[in-house]
């Protein structure tokens, strides 16, 4: 019996199928691997490094536009995951003002976005 593909990790694009754990935040998630490797560059990092944007640091063109792909793919699985989410909201008896307003955006631009 396989296992369906329920999500990917947002930083490696691993399935669930593919990691030991994937754990999941509002709309992303993160496999055991990944962690691994977070716990391993804070651990590393001087404490007087500076915090910049990954498309700040002076990388090649060729890295930039491998980059843009993966980065659409988490985009896609975030707005998919809100909808799901808003469709959980609508089954439990939401209202799209309620909605709305979890969102920033009015009734109606909830309900022409998802409805």
């Amino acid at each position: 019996m396989s296992t369906a593909v329920i999500a990917r990790c947002s930083f490696c694009a691993k399935p669930n199928t593919d990691v030991e754990v994937l754990v999941g935040g509002p709309g992303v998630f993160i496999c055991d691997g990944c962690v691994r490797l977070c716990v391993t560059v804070i651990e590393g990092k001087p404490a007087d490094a500076p915090m910049i944007a990954p498309w700040e640091h002076d990388i090649p063109l060729e890295q930039v536009l491998q980059n843009l792909a993966p980065v659409s793919a988490a985009s896609s699985q975030v707005q998919e995951n809100l909808a799901a989410w808003v469709g959980k909201a609508r089954a439990l008896g939401g209202t799209w003002s309620q909605i709305g307003e979890a969102l920033g955006m009015t009734r109606q631009s909830a309900w022409e976005r998802f409805a």
